[in-house]
């Protein structure tokens, strides 16, 4: 059990326990938790590869601009960008693209839109 977990069972244990919601909403925290470190060391990783790939003929005082426009430079990070979103849809779900309320206001919509037609000849 985390530092911060742990802190908080102290404080509200009572309160919160056996509540499956909470587990709940604690898991979907840590996954999102989890994602955002994945995404900050996929732009550190990268920027060093980036950088080390167009730096790696520096001579005097200007870059190889060859580099630039090598496929290997940007391999990784297509690649790994991949893995990226498809760990961003895991975590984020289907809510990404369909929010949680999207059925209801789609249902909403074309109920009036019916009604209205309904009532256009009256």
């Amino acid at each position: 059990m985390g530092r911060c977990r742990r802190r908080f069972y102290e404080e509200y244990g009572q309160e919160f326990e056996n509540d499956e919601s909470f587990e709940r909403a604690y898991k979907k925290i840590k996954r999102i938790k989890g994602f955002y470190s994945h995404l900050k060391i996929y732009l550190i990783v990268n920027a060093i590869i980036i950088f080390s790939n167009i730096n790696r003929d520096f001579v005097g005082n200007r870059f190889d601009e060859s580099g630039l426009f090598d496929w290997h430079t940007y391999s990784t990070a297509f690649f790994w960008g991949i893995g990226l979103l498809i760990h961003a849809f895991t975590v984020f779900g289907p809510d990404l693209f369909f929010g949680s309320d999207w059925e209801q206001k789609k249902i909403q919509k074309y109920m009036n839109k019916e009604s209205q037609n309904t009532n256009k000849w009256e």
